[in-house]
């Protein structure tokens, strides 16, 4: 391949006929170029600028490979329609931000996998930057592809795609990667022995090592290891202590709006709570936090360097954080001193957290958001989600009287062993909270709103509903019927998601190679942007699915045997498997599991990392 970088009038006459052209043009605020580097990295992400620049994981990598004298990391997003049509009319090849370099030129690309219904984005990137789809298509020329994030722990149906994956946390590996490249680079040896050399490292998957068999059922037989020295499972990469691991004081600010602008501070990965439909919980096990002192420092040294007015917390349970009462005392104290607004996601809405709410949000009192998940506590104790119909209104009841007008509830159907009388208790429960707005402001309360959204289960790798089917697409039809009927209420408005996109999301989630074909297929009817409403096409996937004679049923909504060989069991996350199957029988006993700070139930993740060196039991 023999592109050129793209030169400033080229650019200059695409972005003249697009929308927003901000996105494309690079030279942000911390921003980092550099012309002469042993190896470079291309960080894709497959979706648009305004999502991929509010992803604190390209912050947290660019950062890391960019402190590296030897390496240069530059962002690629996909294009939006207008200027995809564009670069096809003009044979313009897609480009980085940094340098306007052609993505075949790179050393290594690397994708993050975040969501199920990015993947044909993946192949649009692909074909935009005139790179073959299938890894066994590229040779010597074409950069190196890697694949990281959540959905790389089922690599399966992406495995033919990609020449590695990193299985984990992509910063304590990433280097060692790109290391490995420039050994290969200077010896002049050839692409297998970089593959035999970066799968020695521990959360490196290459998929053209192994082999997969399957019995005349159509299910998983076994993997076949195909090169001497690989391992089996692929053990996750685990970064054991965040307050050595990099993270940017110098991140990035968007030229555009994005979807988040604010400063963001990771105070801890991992969670205890035990959600048995919730995969983030378990994958990312054990618990690793930041120390206080350390949160403060981030925050204060990014607010500084960015001109950022808010600042965010990130994790999956914001006050599970061990110091969390002494932490956002220190930090609501710094943020009224410099006029900055604290944002506080994922609260456990307890005493604590309703005094520092309503010192954060003073009048606004724009909203709360709670997720019951479920709708009775039959259900919610199947889910393991620990929290009583009583606690909710509690917190509900308290949030009115100190002045909120807009509560948003979050559940999900669909969820295994729901009736119609757990969708009747969603119903039950939006009707009380009326009530008791009601009861506590009068007449007073004719402002006050509820927002009722429901998500669609969709069983994922890795949990204790890892076995189950999924609701076929005509009984979550009905199921949303019945809600929105049930919901027509005065103050009540009612969102759900669509069922195409929580089938396909299912049939890629516990998905195997031979899926290939169907993104391919899907790819060519025309499917792109499927994390979009208003560019979803159903019918691309109707037709790719008959065409490749891929059987829906199998993937999504076909109950699995615990004999079973999973796709995904190529994979280890740390968690054992028969902990997942005993949390499935205890769902279906309906019984309820303890948070792992109160009582470790031996999930296995010991063996992968030392809990109690972090001060945690679980």
């Amino acid at each position: 391949m023999n592109q050129q970088p793209l030169s400033n009038e080229i650019l200059e006459s695409l972005l003249l006929r697009v929308n927003k052209p901000a996105r494309y043009i690079g030279g942000e605020l911390h921003s980092v170029v550099k012309n002469r580097t042993d190896c470079r990295f291309g960080f894709a992400f497959p979706d648009t600028y305004d999502i991929g620049m509010s992803f604190m994981g390209m912050q947290i990598l660019y950062d890391i490979l960019n402190k590296d004298s030897n390496v240069a990391c530059e962002r690629v997003f996909a294009p939006a329609h207008d200027m995809e049509k564009i670069m096809r009319e003009e044979n313009v090849p897609l480009f980085t931000l940094e340098t306007k370099t052609p993505l075949a030129q790179l050393d290594i690309l690397g994708f993050t996998l975040q969501y199920e219904l990015s993947y044909s984005n993946i192949l649009n990137m692909l074909e935009l930057s005139q790179i073959p789809f299938l890894a066994k298509e590229r040779d010597e020329e074409y950069p190196l592809l890697i694949g990281g994030g959540p959905c790389a722990f089922n690599p399966e149906p992406l495995a033919d795609f990609f020449d590695a994956f990193l299985v984990g946390d992509g910063e304590a590996a990433i280097l060692q990667i790109c290391h490995a490249y420039i050994e290969n680079k200077k010896r002049g040896t050839p692409k297998k022995e970089l593959l035999q050399k970066i799968a020695s490292i521990d959360g490196v998957y290459v998929p053209s090592f192994y082999e997969p068999h399957y019995n005349e059922d159509g299910t998983l037989k076994e993997y076949q290891i195909l090169e001497k020295g690989v391992s089996i499972p692929v053990k996750k990469r685990v970064a054991q202590n965040l307050d050595t691991c990099s993270y940017p004081l110098n991140p990035l600010v968007p030229l555009t709006e994005t979807v988040h602008e604010r400063a963001v501070i990771e105070t801890f990965r991992g969670c205890t709570r035990g959600c048995r439909f919730c995969q983030a919980g378990m994958i990312y096990r054990p618990v690793r936090e930041r120390k206080q002192d350390t949160i403060l420092h981030l925050a204060k040294e990014q607010l500084k360097s960015t001109g950022h007015e808010e600042l965010s917390l990130l994790s999956l349970s914001t006050s599970d954080h061990s110091c969390f009462e002494p932490l956002v005392t220190d930090l609501i104290e710094y943020c009224e001193e410099n006029h900055i607004s604290l944002s506080l996601p994922s609260l456990r809405l307890d005493n604590f957290s309703f005094q520092i709410l309503g010192k954060i949000e003073k009048a606004r009192k724009t909203g709360l958001t709670f997720a019951p998940e479920a709708g009775t506590q039959r259900l919610r104790n199947v889910i393991n989600k620990g929290i009583t119909e009583e606690d909710i209104m509690c917190s509900i009841e308290k949030a009115i009287r100190m002045g909120w007008n807009h509560v948003k509830l979050y559940f999900m159907i669909g969820l295994p062993t729901e009736t119609f009388e757990d969708l009747e208790g969603i119903i039950h429960l939006t009707k009380r909270i009326l009530s008791a707005n009601r009861d506590i402001r009068g007449p007073k309360g004719n402002r006050f709103r509820i927002t009722v959204s429901v998500s669609n289960f969709v069983p994922k790798p890795f949990t204790p509903f890892q076995w189950v089917a999924q609701d076929s697409e005509e009984l979550l039809r009905e199921k949303h019927d019945y809600l929105r009927n049930g919901l027509r209420l005065k103050q009540v408005q009612f969102n759900y998601h669509d069922t195409e996109t929580s089938l396909l999301e299912a049939i890629f989630a516990r998905g195997d190679r031979r899926l290939s074909n169907l993104l391919i297929q899907a790819h060519k009817n025309g499917a792109k942007m499927d994390g979009w409403s208003e560019y979803f096409c159903g019918e691309c996937w109707k037709l790719a699915l008959t065409q490749t004679e891929t059987n829906r049923e199998f993937y999504a909504t076909r109950e699995r045997s615990p004999e079973e060989t999973m796709p995904w069991d190529i994979i280890d996350c740390g968690v054992r498997k028969d902990f997942l199957w005993t949390e499935w029988e205890r769902a279906l006993e309906e019984r309820i599991t303890e948070d792992c700070r109160i009582r470790c139930d031996g999930c296995g993740i010991k063996t992968i990392a030392n809990c109690e060196q972090e001060g945690i039991n679980g």
